[in-house]
C-alpha cells in the first residue's frame, strides 16, 4: 500500500479489490441440506443453460424468488392477486460452488435468517438432487410494503406465522 498524502492507495488491482470489498477475502463453505427448513423441487429447462454449458447465474435468482414466493403462497401468507401487503426484493446475493446444468433437477432449501418489523431475510441453498452440499447458496431480502402506497408496513400475522417453521433449529 502506498499513500497519496494521507490517503492509502493499493499497489495492485487485487489489493484494491480486497481493500474495497473485504468480503472477497472469505467465501462461505457450501451448507448441508440439514441447514434448511423447507424445500422446493425445480426442474431445470433447456433455456436455463448458457453458452458455457451450465445454468446461467441469473437463473439461480429466479429459483430464489420461486422458492420464497411459492412457500408463502402455500402457507396462505401471500395473495399475489388481491393482497394489501406485498414483499419487494431489496437485496440478493449468491455464492456458487459447483455447476448445474439441464436436464438436472434441483432442490431449493429455504430458511429464515432474520425477521424485522417490515423486512425478512431468507437464506437459500440450491442443491443438485441427491447431493449433500449446496451447489450454490445465498440470500434474498423482502421489505413488506402497503400494495397501494408502497410504504413499509409491519409484517402481517399470517406472514409471521408462516415464517416460524423456517427458523433454523425449528423441528
Amino acid at each position: 500500500m502506498t499513500r497519496i498524502g494521507s490517503i492509502p492507495v493499493p499497489r495492485t488491482p487485487s489489493q484494491a479489490a480486497v481493500s474495497c470489498f473485504p468480503s472477497l477475502m472469505s467465501k462461505p463453505l457450501p451448507a448441508p441440506r440439514s441447514a434448511y427448513r423447507a424445500w422446493r423441487s425445480i426442474t431445470t429447462r433447456w433455456e436455463d443453460n448458457d453458452a458455457y454449458g451450465h445454468v446461467n447465474n441469473v437463473v439461480y435468482y429466479s429459483w430464489f424468488d420461486t422458492a420464497v414466493n411459492a412457500y408463502l403462497i402455500e402457507q396462505g401468507a401471500l395473495d399475489i392477486l388481491g393482497g394489501t401487503v406485498i414483499g419487494l426484493v431489496v437485496e440478493t446475493q449468491c455464492n456458487y460452488f459447483s455447476p448445474l446444468a439441464f436436464p438436472q433437477p434441483v432442490d431449493v432449501g429455504l430458511r429464515l435468517a432474520h425477521r424485522g418489523r417490515s423486512s425478512v431475510r431468507y437464506e437459500l441453498g440450491i442443491f443438485a438432487t441427491g447431493q449433500a452440499q449446496a451447489a450454490a447458496q445465498g440470500h434474498f431480502v423482502h421489505v413488506y410494503v402497503d400494495a397501494a402506497s408502497r410504504q413499509p408496513t409491519p409484517l402481517p400475522l399470517a406472514l409471521i406465522r408462516a415464517l416460524e417453521p423456517l427458523q433454523y433449529g425449528s423441528p
